[in-house]
């Protein structure tokens, strides 16, 4: 706009000299759809178009020479020439859209916001600014509507998962009464089967006690259901410590690579300053394999996992966030994964209890509402924010504890179950594991067969015909434990058989390492629960 578009002409008050604009100049600017405003780097108004008079209710030539800081809210008037000096000091191009709070001021001083474009050219008399202003009323205002909306819908949400927590929970308490009663009467069935069929080997006993076992089973499972609602409805008896998520996510970073599978890169970003919190660690342990699992199986064909941790402060208001939050110091534990997505409807529905997108069977919809319940229940707020096709990100506030974690004394354990002369099998390709669980278990009075794979498992068993009960890894190179269970029991229908994994049974399950309804032992384990479940088996 050099030369051809524009002059500029002085007059004896320095005040009064304006912008002279050719004919182009003037109707490119006058044809404008925003209000212009010209000035120079003293903020003397050079120029105005007739939409930026009718914007702020001036005549022309009330504008027209006169300071800038006219237009300008009185409140901010003072501040305005530093921010003005900065700008002409290295002036760039400032689309509309910026992203910045502004307001201006018409003649009669109401004020209302406004979005600035501004860009900068030289004249023969130095640098001049050109400001397109434009009044945003109406879309802030659709905007705050807008916002009220979807916090009211937030709030009706919330009020919602309470009511059916409330009901959840009542109806899990007096299921899980019933629940009890009913694995207590299984075992005394079981025993007085057993003392039944003492000395008279007798096949409906034998019927009958595996046809109870499988009832105890069913009553076992859905104790876990029941034991997942009072979770979502924070109702479950938990034992909070205090704890270091970040060690948390790398003591289990192993069993979720394995989860996941190969096709799926994970990776953590654990941030050294983020806080303890006080929390159940099963319950954090559960949060995160819950969002892996269901992350994994949004990504089908594979992608990228990442874990995150870090400190936040929280103020107020959170955007994006629930209603009503406590302003703190938390911890925020994020998922994020390159999935499928969520369309707006699922999004709506995702913490629901019993909802679900997985395929009958599949899911029990119990999964992101125990992480719900699980966060809510520590004092905190879950957010999550996905697309289709853009991949979901899930992000837990846990408040940081002032607290120093705890350790936990070393607890003498008790030998509730010995042997009685068995020879137990036992496969693990993992020296750390192997070697102390052989011990645990000769110190329960067995003989213990120990072996590093399956082929040296198979050699072993050919030479040893009185194996009782065989007990084995599920996931090991070249074969798995079914397998290896299958070709043992094949020649030996009554070898008793347990698995050990650090996968959970519905994960291994899911993945067909092992049919549903297997006797499995999940790593890590104490010695009480691995001799209780070997009796068990070998008494079944």
């Amino acid at each position: 706009m050099h030369g051809r578009l524009c002059t500029v002409s002085s007059s004896s008050d320095a005040h009064t000299r304006v912008v002279t604009l050719s004919g182009l100049g003037r109707q490119l600017f006058e044809t404008a759809p925003d209000a212009v405003v010209i000035v120079d780097g003293q903020g003397v108004i050079q120029f105005v178009n007739d939409q930026a008079t009718e914007l702020f209710a001036y005549g022309r030539e009330e504008l027209l020479g006169h300071q800038l800081e006219v237009l300008i809210p009185e409140r901010i008037r003072q501040v305005h020439p530093s921010h003005r000096a900065r700008y002409f000091s290295n002036p760039t191009t400032r689309p509309m859209g910026a992203g910045l709070d502004l307001t201006a001021r018409r003649r009669d001083g109401t004020e209302f916001p406004v979005d600035i474009a501004l860009s900068s050219f030289e004249t023969e008399e130095g640098r001049l600014v050109t400001a397109a202003i434009r009044d945003i009323t109406d879309w802030v205002r659709t905007n705050q509507e807008k916002e009220m909306l979807e916090a009211q819908i937030r709030l009706h949400q919330t009020q919602r998962l309470e009511s059916i927590g409330q009901l959840a929970g009542g109806v899990a308490h007096d299921f899980n009464n019933l629940l009890a009663a009913s694995m207590s009467y299984c075992q005394l069935i079981e025993d007085g089967l057993r003392a039944l069929d003492e000395g008279a080997n007798d096949k409906r006993v034998e019927t009958l006690l595996h046809d109870i076992g499988q009832v105890r089973l069913a009553t076992e499972r859905a104790t876990e259901l029941t034991r997942r609602l009072l979770t979502f409805s924070r109702r479950e008896v938990v034992k909070p410590e205090i704890l270091s998520v970040n060690e948390t996510v790398t003591e289990m970073e192993k069993l979720l690579r394995r989860t996941i599978g190969e096709n799926i890169e994970l990776t953590s970003d654990l941030d050294r300053s983020a806080p303890l919190v006080e929390i159940d660690r099963g319950q954090i342990e559960q949060i995160l394999m819950n969002l892996v699992v269901n992350a994994r199986d949004a990504m089908p064909s594979g992608g990228r996992l990442q874990l995150r941790t870090g400190a936040v402060r929280l103020e107020g208001d959170f955007p994006g966030g629930p209603e009503g939050i406590t302003s703190g110091d938390y911890l925020m534990l994020s998922v994020s994964d390159t999935g499928t997505g969520m369309s707006r409807e699922v999004l709506d529905r995702v913490f629901e209890p019993f909802f679900t997108t997985k395929e009958r069977g599949k899911g029990s919809g119990l999964g992101l509402a125990t992480v719900y319940g699980i966060v809510t229940q520590a004092g905190g707020y879950t957010t999550v924010y996905s697309e289709p096709g853009m991949g979901t990100t899930l992000k837990l506030y846990v408040p940081a504890s002032q607290q120093e974690a705890m350790q936990e004394p070393e607890k003498e354990g008790r030998r509730t179950s010995t042997a009685r002369g068995e020879t137990i099998l036992l496969v693990e390709d993992e020296d750390a594991v192997r070697e102390p669980t052989r011990r645990l278990l000769e110190a329960g009075g067995y003989l213990v067969l120990d072996t590093p794979n399956p082929d040296v498992a198979l050699e072993v068993a050919e030479a040893h015909p009185d194996i009782d009960l065989l007990l084995t890894d599920v996931v090991m190179p070249g074969m798995t434990g079914k397998e290896l269970a299958d070709r043992l029991q094949a020649d030996r229908p009554n070898l008793k058989v347990v698995f050990v994994s650090g996968y959970s049974e519905d994960v291994i399950v899911h993945q067909g390492a092992v049919d549903p309804g297997v006797v499995l032992i999940e790593k890590p384990f104490t010695r009480e629960i691995l001799l209780d479940k070997v009796r068990e088996v070998l008494d079944a």
